[in-house]
């Protein structure tokens, strides 16, 4: 996996979209830190250019986990996330999105509510098999414990290597520091938003949750989940949430 990523990473680079085309997913998307999402077919007509030019002072860290797994990019404020799947002709990127931090902390934070109907009591997707199911439950588990600033409930259901990054955020959050920052009757930028739309792509012990929220206020949100199966129970690993800008002269 490693390989193939340092050769999407050159071939982005050098806007070679031969080299590209071999590396991308069919299903691949790509997010910009503007929140603008395109497809394999738009990014080979032309490569964008990525927020991350400079690769040497990058930090990078990466998971697998069986046939799936990601690449973490960060430097500074600004953060990519490239999330790999194992396919018969090699390892091939399902996800690319970035992240850009804000300076300094939210004024605000974009969520559901004060009741969270959405996605707390109830989750507008349906399932198409019973793993879907069990990732929805916990994500409701997740997203009501987040609300409720309940840390006992939310180790359960994250992992020990959970991140999060947000547009709403001025830093990138850890299972450590959420938790604190529910003791403290934080939010910190990140709370749960109402789901519009899901796609869920499983690979038995993981999942790859692709998510667009409509919070109460602020601007929607395109958000990447990566969920592993431990112990019998779901955990989320990653979250990665990019406002999603209006176009020009909206």
């Amino acid at each position: 996996m490693l390989e193939a990523d340092h050769s999407f990473v050159q071939a982005v680079a050098n806007a070679d979209k031969i080299a590209l085309d071999k590396l991308l997913d069919a299903d691949f998307t790509w997010t910009d830190q503007e929140g603008l999402t395109q497809t394999k077919v738009q990014v080979l007509r032309t490569v964008p250019k990525p927020a991350l030019t400079n690769q040497s002072d990058v930090e990078l860290k990466t998971y697998t986990y069986g046939e799936i797994g990601d690449v973490q990019a960060n430097l500074g404020k600004t953060h990519a996330l490239r999330v790999w799947v194992k396919r018969p002709r090699g390892w091939k990127t399902l996800v690319y999105q970035e992240v850009q931090s804000l300076d300094a902390p939210a004024a605000f934070t974009p969520s559901a509510g004060k009741d969270c109907q959405n996605p707390c009591q109830n989750v507008p997707y349906l399932p198409n098999n019973e793993t879907e199911a069990q990732v929805v439950r916990a994500y409701s588990k997740l997203e009501t414990a987040a609300m409720a600033h309940n840390s006992p409930v939310f180790a359960t259901l994250v992992a020990d290597e959970f991140v999060a990054a947000s547009s709403n955020s001025d830093k990138l959050s850890d299972k450590r520091g959420r938790m604190a920052d529910f003791d403290h009757s934080k939010m910190g930028g990140l709370a749960p938003t109402p789901l519009l739309a899901a796609r869920m792509f499983d690979f038995e012990d993981a999942v790859l949750m692709i998510s667009a929220h409509t919070p109460e206020r602020g601007n929607p949100l395109h958000v990447t989940r990566v969920w592993v199966r431990r112990e019998g129970r779901w955990m989320e690993t990653l979250s990665y949430q990019t406002s999603v800008k209006a176009p020009a002269g909206q």
